[in-house]
């Protein structure tokens, strides 16, 4: 599997080609193979660009600073290598406060699990500067959502949104809650679901009995099984048009471990993954020269992998960034589509009915008091009629 001539020469620039050349770079290798045409005309304050939005600074540097190449400027060097420092520092950081949230979780009764971060980088890279992370995730039990806030505003934290909810809605239209910590400049994700409903998921408890450990703190820290946590990020990525190319190296790392395919390819039917997994491994063999194993080519040939895989060069020849508000409205319509086009049927069949369970704008729109606000349910399609009708008229 090699990466298409669409890819390469009609989306992807002479930058981005480098960029992925250094990426896949042999550990060790002291020279980059490729020959001085590929080095023509570069612009190589756009290189610095394309790197440090797909977050993959750390390990382009650790690459290039093995290597001595006249043909690569000192200046690209120095930046990258202040980069990598900075990263370090910021790791560190969230490390010794991943420690901390974990040892007050367990002191307060809570099980947690992190998702990402510091335990990330350790596992899949063996060395927490090799990784970018703006923020701490972890995932806990719905059930102690209340607990978990009271530990952490006990601790500095100051919950940064507040959603509009009506009927319990939150529970599977959110997945998460993010808290900032004022002084320390830190960002927590408190997550009860893996990714946002509806939908079917891997229930924490099983989760919890696949966990494992991560030592690189005094006290304990508990994160994700290597399949569960295959699923996560495969699934995590795609919902994110695999926008940054750090997630998709996340999966090169973690498909060259030791993965129990019998039951990976059990979870993946079981939770309805497997074009997820496809699209994930198709893409990291085709970008980062991923080994293709026997068993990773049977879960590739899923159906529907090959046109989801095509479907990410969208967002990554463009340096899509799904977290600048406002998205621009063209990539706003495409993502929208893909994100539709990444469910199973039952899954959409789920979203199209969602549209009839109660929206809070429906309360703004009419206000009941609460023990009437089942009835939203049969006055949902007028009040929505309502609302459009009305922004029609005053545009």
């Amino acid at each position: 599997m090699s990466i298409s001539s669409q890819a390469t020469s009609a989306l992807f620039s002479k930058e981005l080609k480098l960029l992925l050349a250094f990426m896949n770079m042999p550990p060790g290798e002291k020279q980059i193979n490729m020959c001085n045409e590929n080095f023509k005309d570069i612009d190589w304050d756009e290189l610095l660009v394309l790197t440090r939005h797909h977050r993959v600074y750390p390990n382009v540097y650790d690459h290039l600073r093995q290597i001595n190449d006249e043909r690569i400027p000192a200046y690209v060097i120095r930046q990258l290598q202040k980069d990598y420092q900075r990263n370090t520092f910021s790791m560190l950081h969230l490390s010794s406060e991943m420690g901390n949230i974990a040892k007050q979780c367990n002191e307060t009764g809570i099980r947690v699990l992190v998702l990402k971060g510091p335990v990330l980088a350790d596992d899949l890279y063996g060395d927490v500067s090799l990784r970018t992370c703006s923020d701490l995730d972890i995932l806990i039990p719905i059930d102690n959502l209340m607990q978990a806030e009271s530990m952490l505003v006990g601790l500095g934290y100051v919950k940064e949104e507040v959603y509009k909810t009506i009927l319990g809605d939150w529970k599977w239209r959110h997945h998460h809650i993010t808290y900032k910590h004022p002084q320390k400049g830190i960002k927590l994700e408190i997550h009860w679901r893996l990714g946002p409903g509806p939908g079917k998921e891997i229930p924490f408890n099983e989760l919890w009995e696949n966990k494992r450990m991560c030592s690189i703190t005094k006290h304990p820290v508990y994160y994700l099984g290597r399949e569960d946590l295959f699923l996560f990020l495969a699934s995590h990525g795609a919902r994110h048009g695999w926008s940054r190319l750090r997630w998709l190296v996340d999966i090169d790392r973690i498909l060259r471990q030791d993965l129990e395919h019998d039951r990976l390819k059990y979870q993946l039917k079981k939770y309805r993954q497997s074009h997820i997994a496809a699209q994930a491994i198709i893409l990291a063999v085709k970008l980062l020269q991923t080994p293709l194993t026997n068993e990773l080519e049977s879960i590739a040939m899923a159906k529907r992998g090959g046109h989801l895989a095509e479907d990410a060069y969208f967002y990554i020849h463009q340096k899509v960034n799904l977290h600048t508000i406002p998205v621009p409205d063209h990539i706003s319509k495409y993502h929208k589509r893909h994100l539709f086009s990444l469910m199973t049927y039952w899954q959409k069949v789920l979203f199209i009915l969602s549209f009839l369970y109660p929206y809070p704008e429906d309360a703004e729109t009419l206000k009941l008091p609460q023990p009437l606000h089942v009835l939203y349910f049969p006055l949902r399609p007028l009040l929505w009629t309502w609302r459009k009708t009305k922004k029609h008229v005053l545009s």
